[in-house]
């Protein structure tokens, strides 16, 4: 006799598929929208900017110009933009909790299953 694994409804396949897309989205743009990643650039406009002032010399203004952007005023917020190195523990926290938390959620609903599939292919009192 081979092995016969449950077959699984329409139904609960949709829903399977809904939820791993609600799941990854979430996961992809939650830190975005609670402000716990992207790029945290804050500008350090020079007044009356020149191509020297903001560092570039005449083959980057020509590249510049070649993008499109002539005038140094317009790549002012762009080059003299800054990383924000500031660091906070609460999104570090809570991230850590999430992840240990879903790894403890996989590790058990993963031996459940595997336990189940054993009793079912190798149970004695099942046969």
């Amino acid at each position: 006799m081979a092995y016969q694994p449950p077959k699984q409804g329409l139904v609960g396949q949709v829903f399977d598929v809904i939820t791993l897309l609600v799941l990854t989205v979430g996961a992809l743009y939650l830190p975005l929208y609670l402000g716990f990643a992207g790029a945290a650039k804050t500008p350090n406009p020079i007044a009356n900017p020149t191509w020297e002032a903001l560092g570039q010399n005449a083959t980057e203004a020509k590249q510049w110009a070649a993008i499109g952007i002539a005038d140094p005023a317009a790549a002012n917020d762009i080059i003299t933009a800054r990383f924000d190195y500031s660091f906070n523990w609460a999104p570090l926290i809570v991230m850590a909790v999430l992840v240990i938390g879903y790894f403890v959620l996989v590790v058990r609903l993963s031996d459940r299953e595997y336990r189940e599939v054993i009793e079912e292919r190798f149970d004695p009192k099942r046969r």
